[in-house]
């Protein structure tokens, strides 16, 4: 019996594409693969603490820097160590008050985030 042939990915380079990339060449002063994979890491933790901070939003019903009556306010931030194709980085997790934030990009006590990636 064959194996399964995995889907290879086209790359479909577009205009916008090409010049989110010269601004990355240009942020990391990218210059090897290490670089790139440097720079696919920071992207990675950056995007995930900007979808956690929009579930906290959604969360306590408020945007931050706004005032709420609802007695759950954020409290700060909890440090995470996750592993990723990429290797490992730490990552800074929104807290409430009453503890009930129960994140969905990263459920808690996850350490491997490889299949988000």
């Amino acid at each position: 019996m064959a194996r399964e042939k995995k889907p290879v990915h086209k790359v479909q380079m577009t205009e916008g594409k090409r010049n989110i990339i010269h601004q990355l060449l240009k942020e990391y002063d990218i210059q090897s693969a290490e670089d790139i994979q440097d720079a696919l890491k920071d992207l990675l933790g950056g995007t995930i603490k900007e979808m956690m901070e929009a579930e906290m939003d959604d969360h306590l019903g408020y945007e931050k820097s706004q005032r709420s009556d609802s007695g759950d306010y954020r409290n700060g931030y909890k440090r995470k160590r996750v592993n990723s194709r990429y290797g490992s980085m730490e990552i800074e997790v929104p807290q409430d008050r009453k503890s009930t934030f129960e994140p969905q990009v990263v459920k808690k006590r996850q350490k491997d985030i490889s299949d988000i990636d």
